[in-house]
């Protein structure tokens, strides 16, 4: 009898080698792994956007009151109240929706969970969004005494100067 042909036999009968086991066990782990990995890169691009909504061509300054604070990323968001009176665009006077950037970008140009507080006056430069709609993506706010906070890295050229 060939060993080989009997070979064939046994192993129908009693499924594959430990051998062979294993080494698809490792296979199949990394292909798990990979379709794990695609669904949190896709779910994480989903939770993310780009800043193309806002006119970055455009600069506006905002005075209001800090009506909410949320330190939390991905971006940074407050809303700040702006009231009517002698000077103010009725455009601009409602409650906008302000986006900085992530806590960690943020706290690099000197910002803290305690840089504002709900009812803190606040005096802020940014992009409005494109569709007119009452939001901003910040670039800087400025302080009582006049300095600034920014958002980012960014800077206008007069700043850069300083440095």
């Amino acid at each position: 009898m060939n060993p080989r042909g009997l070979g064939l036999v046994s192993h129908c009968l009693r499924g594959p080698t430990p051998a062979r086991s294993r080494s698809a066990a490792p296979r199949l782990a990394r292909a798990a792994g990979a379709i794990v990995g695609v669904v949190l890169a896709v779910a994480s691009l989903g939770a993310h956007h780009s800043f193309a909504m806002f006119d970055m061509g455009r600069t506006v300054e905002y005075r209001g009151v800090v009506t909410e604070w949320m330190w939390k990323n991905p971006h940074v968001h407050f809303t700040v109240l702006v009231k009517p009176g002698s000077g103010v665009d009725k455009k601009m006077v409602g409650t906008w929706d302000v986006e900085g950037g992530s806590i960690h970008i943020m706290m690099r140009q000197g910002w803290t969970l305690d840089s504002y507080k709900i009812g803190d006056p606040i005096r802020l430069v940014g992009h409005p969004r494109k569709d007119g709609s009452k939001g901003m993506s910040l670039f800087y706010a400025i302080r009582r005494d006049g300095s600034r906070l920014y958002n980012d890295i960014e800077r206008p050229q007069e700043d850069v100067k300083k440095q």
